[in-house]
């Protein structure tokens, strides 16, 4: 039996409280007003900041910059007065800021909180999808598997709440939530919004996100369930065995359904203009490859401290080979979409790429790197990926990576150029790590690491190749 060691708790329970810090400075730092923006916005431009105001001394004209709207305002050649038109679109352009700004920290919230949970999540399935092939080499790993997706459940709460919060307005993260979006004739009327309403309004998206929750958390329950039975079995009884190869038959069916619409919910949703048929396998496969990844990590921190002595180096290899093999399908799924909607160039769809392309420029292509080649050069050798701190190396790198490619799915929606990686989302990715390294961990203590009963176990113990 594993026992969570006090030097772990500390660890954990500093980057809870340290990212709960940061976080709650994250919000302070929200300015208190929208003419606050305006000054805060002068003296960028004062000392030629990003939403300066820059001078065209050939025209006479002053062009405010800001996304992907430039707004010209006429002014003396002696700056004489101002116009009103230059007084409406410096205000336009302060409230604009204003929203993006208080968006930002609960944006840094919502987007460490789906990273954490996408990974219990992807761990679930992993193991869904261990059971239903009744894999021979993996259920010397399948306590690690239960303790990595054991996260969904504290992490299902917390994206509900989130959710509830948003719903409820306290925060408009969500533009298609906007008050009068599908009232004609309203300031906020949208006609492609509106004409999505029957499937983008909060009751009905609450509702599809607490059936997912509890109907992936009820197969979860029952996962584990199954498992410990199997081990109090007796006489190579296999019943649990049986029942948990069904249940997890059934629950991939449901699961790919579900984690779909979730992602048009949760993620393509913020961009309601905007769609994708590939969307939700592209999430999958960054939800598929930071799972393996953790279960590595975690497998590889256990065997560090002298557990888990039935696992061996070809165990790590196959996880290795999986982080490798998603790592290269998650790169195809991106070129795919990238390359498809940019070489049609039809104005509605290549306009998603453009704001990342333009406002997020290196955060954008900097996970695409790091989420290809980090991977495709550290794990390409068959040897490396029998060598425990080149899995962890390539396994830091696609965490941060993927984290990276949920900000750029999120934030350009959300705060636009007013984006950087400051308090709220350090603060935020701490807490949350440090929220699932002590529940994925406390849920491992609870069961022997090896279980018992299960009829490939004897294979898996003796696997090499």
């Amino acid at each position: 039996m594993y026992k969570v060691t006090s030097k772990l708790k500390i660890v954990a329970f500093s980057l809870i409280i340290l990212g709960a810090l940061l976080t709650a400075v994250g919000f302070w730092q929200v300015p208190a007003s929208q003419d606050a923006v305006k000054e805060m916005l002068a003296n960028e431009a004062a000392h030629g900041g990003g939403h300066a105001i820059e001078s065209n001394e050939h025209h006479d004209v002053a062009t405010v910059s800001h996304g992907d709207a430039s707004h010209e305002t006429s002014v003396s050649g002696e700056h004489h007065g101002e116009s009103a038109h230059g007084v409406s679109h410096e205000d336009e352009h302060a409230e604009h800021v204003y929203h993006q700004l208080k968006n930002r920290p609960w944006s840094a919230v919502y987007v460490a909180a789906f990273f954490f949970f996408m990974i219990g999540l992807g761990a679930l399935a992993f193991h869904a999808v261990q059971k239903a092939a009744q894999a021979g080499w993996s259920p010397v790993l399948f306590r690690v598997m239960e303790g990595v997706s054991s996260y969904i459940l504290p992490g299902g709460i917390i994206m509900f709440l989130l959710l509830l919060a948003t719903g409820l307005g306290a925060n408009h993260i969500f533009i298609w939530m906007n008050e009068g979006v599908d009232v004609v004739g309203h300031e906020n009327y949208d006609a492609i919004v509106a004409g999505k309403t029957g499937f983008l309004n909060v009751p009905f998206w609450l509702f599809r996100a607490g059936a997912f929750l509890v109907g992936w958390n009820i197969y979860r329950w029952n996962i584990r369930k199954f498992g410990l039975k199997q081990d109090e079995a007796e006489d190579g009884d296999i019943a649990w065995y049986k029942k948990g190869f069904k249940h997890s038959a059934m629950f991939l069916v449901f699961f790919i359904v579900t984690e779909s619409i979730m992602s048009w919910d949760w993620i393509m949703s913020f961009d309601p203009h905007w769609f994708s048929t590939l969307f939700g396998w592209y999430v999958f496969a960054s939800m598929f490859v930071s799972a393996i990844t953790a279960i590595a990590l975690v497998t590889i921190f256990l065997k560090s401290k002298g557990y888990l002595e039935f696992v061996n180096d070809s165990h790590i290899h196959d996880l290795a080979k999986f982080m490798f093999g998603i790592s290269i399908f998650w790169t195809y799924l991106w070129f795919s979409q990238f390359m498809l909607i940019w070489y049609s160039n039809i104005p509605e769809e290549v306009t998603y790429f453009v704001t990342r392309i333009e406002d997020y420029n290196i955060v954008f292509f900097g996970m695409v790197a790091i989420n290809f080649l980090f991977p495709l050069l550290i794990l390409m050798n068959s040897d490396f990926k029998r060598i425990n701190w080149f899995v962890v190396t390539a396994g830091l790198f696609i965490i941060v990576g993927h984290y990276l490619d949920i900000y750029v799915m999120v934030m350009p929606s959300t705060v636009g150029e007013s984006w950087f990686i400051g308090f709220p989302e350090i603060g935020s990715f701490l807490f949350f790590a440090g929220l699932f390294i002590f529940y994925v961990f406390h849920t491992i203590s609870k069961a022997p690491l090896l279980v018992k009963g299960d009829p490939y176990v004897g294979e898996s113990k003796h696997f090499h190749y």
